[in-house]
Parts: structure tokens; C-alpha cells; sequence
């Protein structure tokens, strides 16, 4: 599941499964941390337990609003360029919201 490409790191947008924490990682894009997705914030997304590879497919699916979500949070934090952070389902549900409404305009 890692799909490590060969840009820089701030552009890097790799994912994969971290069993150590039970979350799905990536890097957003313009960020230099880490964005952590934990399995139950899937769970609560997707109405039951996922598997890695689940996870994997809705991330996929879902792409866009994922690192939607992470700059929104990363602004209003205002975390530095290297901060590693965790996305909610609610960051993830706001996001997915907002893309809706604004695809509809």
C-alpha cells in the first residue's frame, strides 16, 4: 500500500498502513509531516470495522477531500511545515461537506 513517488518530500504524497498506530498515513500535499488517519475514524465513516485495505480504498476514493481536510486543519492550527498531525472523522465528514456544496455551485 505504499505508494511512495519521486518527488521532494514536500511534495511526496506516500500511503501507507501503520499497524504500529493503527491508522492510515500520508503526507499532504505542500506538507513535510505526517497525516495520521486511525482506523476507528474509518470506522465511523464507513459504519463498520475496516480492514487496511478498506481504509486504503476510501482514502483513494476519497483523495482529494482527505487533503482537503488535512490544510484546513493544518491552517487553522497553524502547524509548521514539518508537524505531524491526526485527522478526525469529523475533519474528514466537514470536508467531504464542503466539497459536496461547492461541486453542486
Amino acid at each position: 500500500m505504499d505508494g511512495r513517488g519521486s518527488g521532494s518530500a514536500a511534495t511526496d504524497t506516500s500511503v501507507m498502513w501503520r499497524a504500529d498506530v493503527d491508522a492510515l498515513s500520508f503526507r499532504p500535499e505542500g506538507h513535510i509531516g505526517a497525516c495520521m488517519v486511525h482506523r476507528h475514524a474509518f470506522r465511523t465513516l464507513l459504519k463498520q470495522m475496516p480492514t487496511p485495505e478498506a481504509c486504503a480504498a476510501f482514502f483513494r476514493a476519497q483523495e482529494a477531500a482527505f487533503h482537503f481536510a488535512a490544510r484546513a486543519k493544518i491552517a487553522r492550527a497553524n502547524l509548521a511545515l514539518d508537524a505531524n498531525l491526526h485527522l478526525t472523522s469529523r475533519d474528514l465528514a466537514r470536508a467531504m461537506a464542503k466539497m459536496a456544496v461547492a461541486s453542486e455551485q
